[in-house]
């Protein structure tokens, strides 16, 4: 669809405009998607400001995806979701660290996304935001700047991401939906175990679950999480004595993918820079079906 703006404004306005009947949450999902074009180049941000005579265009997805990079870096092995000058949201495979530990791993998330990043602008650099464990994929974002860096920390801080994950795990939750809090406590050699609420090292951790499917073995669960603990979720589903699938730490009996089937489907935040909200999603891999 192609329109000439008539009046100015912004081009979340000009959106309303145009798709009366879709929801404000559809319509910035049009724009991190990068289907809007405005004169010809790619618009992401909803307060984007547009001027009469302004041509904008908004294309099928299948279109979208033909003028947009390949989410993969030609010079770095990662899957890029979404890229701007304040964030880098990537989908993080399966058994890769997030960020170097003590043992100062080389090969890193976070040392592609630096990569990545330094390879279109030298002096570039991205900074953790928050972080995956090894074994858990999905969506992650890094922040290209120590201001963007502080925003988006300061919302993680105040429970305002929303965080979507999808677990297989082993039977099916009873029951089928429902809030797991608990207080867990993390040792010195990152060995997590639950605790009483009134220790003194407890963190709480709170997961809200629903399950989307089940076959009776196997059940796929809808997690939200409000806070980040690490294995929050592998322990919350061990909690519920159904175990994610591959995780014989926390019980599981069984491991067909040779992996932990835990996966960051979604993030939902306010855009450091704009204060709009976005969000990105990670596809679900193809085991999780």
């Amino acid at each position: 669809m192609e329109a000439t703006v008539e009046q100015d404004g912004t081009l979340l306005e000009l959106l309303k405009e145009l798709h009366p009947q879709s929801s404000t949450t559809t319509l910035r999902k049009m724009l991190t998607q990068g289907r809007v074009t405005v004169n010809a180049k790619v618009a992401h941000r909803a307060k984007h400001e547009v001027v009469a005579g302004d041509i904008v265009n908004v294309l099928p997805r299948s279109k979208a995806e033909e003028l947009t990079p390949p989410p993969t870096s030609a010079a770095v092995d990662i899957e890029v979701l979404f890229e701007d000058d304040a964030l880098l949201v990537v989908n993080k495979p399966a058994n890769q660290l997030s960020v170097a530990t003590d043992r100062l791993e080389v090969d890193t998330l976070h040392s592609r996304c630096v990569e990545h990043v330094k390879h279109a602008d030298r002096n570039g650099w991205c900074f953790i935001v928050h972080r995956l464990d090894r074994d858990t994929s999905g969506a992650m974002v890094l922040a290209k700047s120590k201001d963007a860096k502080r925003e988006l920390q300061a919302q993680f801080a105040d429970r305002s991401v929303h965080r979507l994950y999808i677990a297989q795990v082993e039977g099916q939750p009873n029951p089928t939906s429902g809030t797991v809090r608990t207080w867990l406590m993390e040792d010195k050699h990152l060995n997590v175990k639950a605790v009483n609420p009134n220790h003194p090292q407890g963190k709480e951790a709170i997961s809200h679950y629903n399950v989307a499917s089940s076959n009776g073995d196997t059940s796929l669960v809808e997690v939200m999480i409000e806070t980040g603990r690490r294995h929050q979720i592998r322990m919350a589903m061990q909690h519920l004595c159904t175990p994610v699938v591959g995780d014989e730490k926390h019980g599981a009996t069984s491991n067909p993918n040779g992996r932990i089937m835990l996966h960051a489907s979604a993030l939902e935040f306010l855009h450091p820079e704009t204060d709009d909200p976005v969000r990105f999603e990670a596809p679900v891999p193809r085991t999780f079906v």
